[in-house]
């Protein structure tokens, strides 16, 4: 069990989000192998509240190609609200990743060129060969969402386990109406974000960003 626990406390140490990946897809039966061990993903009353779209190839290059005109052009739609508003301790952490990620692409801050054109990246997936849609059925809400990012960080963390990377992205949320357009997906299946995964590419300085933690003394209180 020690064994177990150390290679565990690796695998979360070890992910995060990555930003450039290799074009090498991920075979079919590796990919059930992975969607299999992230449907053992806890959520309230075993409701299992996701429904899942992962696209890859010849799809997956007809949504690179459209989705940054698209965004470019305005043609934004949205299934959740994106009002969040940060402020104070979550305000610095939120620009210390952004920090992190600009400096580990050798962006200077006050290049917002090279920012925004980081940012569009987002749309055609950080060259990603996999990308996965994650969607809330009607009429779920709040819970069934937190239960939707139980499934998303167990996805990442076996990913992590088997040498790939990924990196979830809210601004995949951005065009619900055409990715369901797309896909063929029913109106009432809720975008809530996307997961761009593959193999990551290891020559790619982005890839070297490590984003800052709180201190367990910031975030957790122990009662006895």
């Amino acid at each position: 069990m020690p064994k177990q626990a150390d290679v565990f406390d690796e695998i979360v140490a070890s992910r995060r989000s990555l930003r450039a990946f290799l074009p090498q897809r991920v075979d079919e039966e590796t990919l059930n192998r992975l969607f299999s061990v992230a449907q053992r993903a806890p959520s309230n009353c075993n409701s299992q509240p996701w429904v899942v779209h992962v696209v890859s190839g010849e799809k997956l290059e007809t949504l690179r190609a459209a989705m940054p005109e698209r965004f470019m052009a305005g043609n934004i739609s949205m299934d959740f609200p994106y009002d969040g508003v940060y402020e104070g301790v979550y305000k610095e952490r939120q620009y210390g990743a952004a920090q992190s990620l600009y400096d580990a692409a050798g962006i200077a801050r006050e290049d917002k060129a090279r920012r925004n054109e980081q940012f569009m990246r987002n749309f055609t997936f950080f060259d990603a060969p996999h990308v996965a849609f994650l969607f809330l059925p009607e009429p779920f809400g709040l819970r069934e969402a937190a239960d939707l990012g139980m499934y998303a960080q167990t996805l990442m963390l076996t990913l992590t386990a088997h040498g790939l990377g990924s990196c979830p992205q809210t601004a995949l949320g951005f065009q619900a109406d055409f990715v369901r357009e797309q896909l063929g997906i029913a109106e009432n299946n809720k975008l809530l974000f996307g997961l761009s995964f593959g193999y990551p590419n290891p020559d790619d300085p982005v890839n070297a960003c490590v984003t800052d933690r709180a201190s367990v003394a910031d975030s957790v209180a122990f009662h006895s």
